[in-house]
């Protein structure tokens, strides 16, 4: 009874207050319920993408050897935070600020935030660093195993600042304060398979043709020696994240909070699950069993190939987009192989070509009927696409590989980056074996 009595006071004492303060203020009205749920949705989203990193730095470790598995997650931490920063001291007002006709003038140091509309342009901003950290680390796997650490963190430097933006800014500078000539040709990219995806695995590719193959992986006459992954379920692990991130990076790309998520989010979902089926079943055809690492890369190609056309294709349209780009991503890494290029996670098969094929079929298969104009102009893109980001990407990494150089030592390799470049072990009570010989952190210092 006691107890009773104390509520019944407590409630007389600070409930009617509030009710009077809640009777005082005024009601929200539509627009600015709206205006909330377009900031916290784009902000979620912007975490779901964050978490993508965490899905890179997984599958990029789960796919290489153990020696390295520090030296994956070191890049994959430091290539967000460099570029983190040099998005916001350059990157943003080039892709995003008022425009020559190239790139932009103004917004530097994120200078464009004051003023009308500042807390969305803070909004704006998260989302869009997440992006161009994405385009930076799809490059990391590509180049594993050999790359100096010291290279690595210069060429985040400038991709973060220069090379995507420049390209994001043609596509989607209109977002902003700038203007794109690729967007106002009627370029389809609604979430970055090219701008992002593609910008990255043509990066990716310009990176591995620099700093050559590793070391064992051709034999003498050419043929591939394979080099398996020590951690499958943890690349596994980094798959589902990176799909669970995309529901950030597709739907999310809308910034809005309305039904159009929705659609958005199945056709992501139908064109991943089918990428995934079709290279589990050609694998399965080829090779007589179902290979689980082209099965996780078909899941990814389906992912990229969908991120250009998510919010203007159909579900149908979205599985044959996915059943090709599962089919796509495995000839392309026997393509690869076989012309010697070593992409020891398949970056550029999964985010270059897939990219590339999935920025034609948001032409091929759009919603508003199918039309010669628009598939020409993505086939433009694609073009412009890979001759700036594969031209830029090759100057850079020379220009990088004759001033500090690209490539550790034969010896550094064999050892593991984990010893050589950070002196550490992901697995310190084993030892590493590889390429017939036993490596431990004692080694690195005789």
């Amino acid at each position: 009874m006691r107890k009773r009595t104390s509520i019944l006071l407590l409630a007389l004492l600070f409930g009617a207050p509030l009710l009077a303060a809640a009777a005082d203020a005024e009601p929200m009205t539509a627009d600015a319920v709206q205006n909330n749920l377009n900031f916290v949705w784009t902000l979620v989203a912007a975490f779901l993408v964050f978490l993508m990193q965490a899905g890179f730095a997984m599958v990029e470790a789960g796919f290489t050897r153990a020696k390295n598995a520090c030296n994956i997650m070191m890049k994959n931490l430091m290539d967000f935070s460099v570029g983190s920063l040099a998005f916001w001291a350059v990157g943003f007002g080039l892709m995003f600020g008022t425009t020559n006709g190239l790139f932009g003038t103004t917004d530097f140091f994120f200078s464009g935030a004051t003023g009308d509309g500042e807390a969305w342009n803070y909004a704006f901003w998260m989302f869009q660093v997440v992006f161009a950290a994405t385009a930076a680390t799809i490059i990391s796997g590509a180049v594993a195993e050999r790359t100096k650490f010291s290279a690595y963190m210069v060429y985040s430097v400038f991709v973060s600042a220069l090379i995507y933006p420049i390209f994001g800014g043609w596509a989607w500078g209109s977002l902003f304060h700038g203007s794109g000539w690729l967007e106002g040709l009627g370029f389809i990219d609604f979430a970055g398979s090219s701008v992002v995806h593609s910008v990255g695995g043509w990066l990716a590719l310009a990176g591995a043709i620099v700093v050559g193959p590793r070391a064992g992986k051709f034999d003498k006459n050419g043929n591939v020696k394979p080099i398996p992954g020590h951690n499958i379920p943890i690349a596994a692990l980094g798959v589902f994240l990176l799909w669970f991130g995309w529901y950030g990076f597709n739907p999310g790309s809308t910034t809005t909070g309305d039904s159009s998520i929705a659609i958005i989010a199945v056709t992501t979902t139908l064109a991943a699950a089918a990428g995934a089926v079709s290279a589990m079943l050609y694998t399965w055809f080829k090779f007589g069993k179902s290979d689980i690492g082209m099965t996780l890369n078909g899941a990814l190609a389906g992912l990229v190939g969908i991120t250009a056309g998510c919010a203007n294709v159909s579900a149908v349209s979205a599985v044959i987009i996915g059943l090709v780009a599962g089919i796509l991503v495995v000839f392309s890494v026997m393509f690869f192989d076989k012309i010697k290029v070593d992409d020891p996670v398949g970056a550029v098969s999964v985010h270059g070509v897939c990219g590339a094929w999935g920025t034609l079929a948001a032409g091929l298969f759009d919603s508003a009927g199918f039309s010669l104009h628009t598939v020409g102009v993505q086939l433009i893109g694609i073009a412009t696409c890979f001759a700036w980001a594969f031209t830029t990407g090759f100057i850079l990494f020379k220009v990088i590989d004759m001033v500090i150089g690209m490539r550790v030592s034969k010896e550094e390799e064999l050892a593991g980056l984990d010893f050589s470049e950070h002196g550490a072990s992901a697995y310190p009570d084993f030892h590493t074996v590889r390429l017939g010989s036993v490596f431990t952190p004692e080694d690195t210092k005789k």
